[in-house]
């Protein structure tokens, strides 16, 4: 496990992409376990249990769904498991990291360094997605990074509307 998370921390500074993850569904599994709990972690300082529930099957219904079309579309549907596992395993890892952020915010405390390092975790985030989506269809980092943005656009929106709560804009 140790090896995985190197690796991930290896694709969060873009020196590995998810062709370097292993195609292991057991992997994938684990992986999601993780992604699963740090964002419960992270929607349980706000929401009741129920909604976090329900918040984290319509997060996972997204990004598994956004990845399978996006593989399909480009016909790299053998490329699913490594993919998933890349995405899941950095966005667990950057949440991680945003969690005593928004910890802070939560209480209504820490003020602008803490906003300025939560928005950094984000453009970050989005920067590794788009990197890993252009290797994961072999086009160019402008192309990935238009389709990371169009994801975490219309996943933010849809969370928005199911869960009007949840909406910062």
């Amino acid at each position: 496990m140790y090896d995985i998370i190197i690796l991930l921390f290896d694709i969060c500074l873009f020196r590995k992409g998810p062709e370097d993850m292993p195609y292991s569904k057991g992997l994938l599994k684990l992986l999601f376990l993780g992604y699963i709990a740090v964002r419960a972690l992270m929607l349980s300082m706000h929401f009741s249990i129920f909604s976090v529930l329900l918040q984290l099957c319509v997060d996972a219904l997204l990004v598994f769904g956004f990845i399978w079309l996006m593989l399909v579309l480009f016909q790299k549907r053998a490329r699913f498991c490594q993919v998933s596992s890349s995405v899941i395993g950095i966005d667990a890892i950057i949440s991680f990291f945003a969690l005593p952020g928004v910890a802070t915010m939560e209480v209504h405390q820490g003020g602008l360094l803490v906003l300025l390092v939560t928005i950094s975790l984000i453009i970050w985030h989005w920067l590794v997605m788009g990197n890993i989506i252009s290797k994961s269809i072999e086009k160019n980092i402008g192309f990935g990074l238009g389709l990371a943005f169009l994801y975490l656009f219309f996943s933010v929106r849809v969370m928005a509307i199911l869960f009007p709560s949840v909406s910062v804009f």
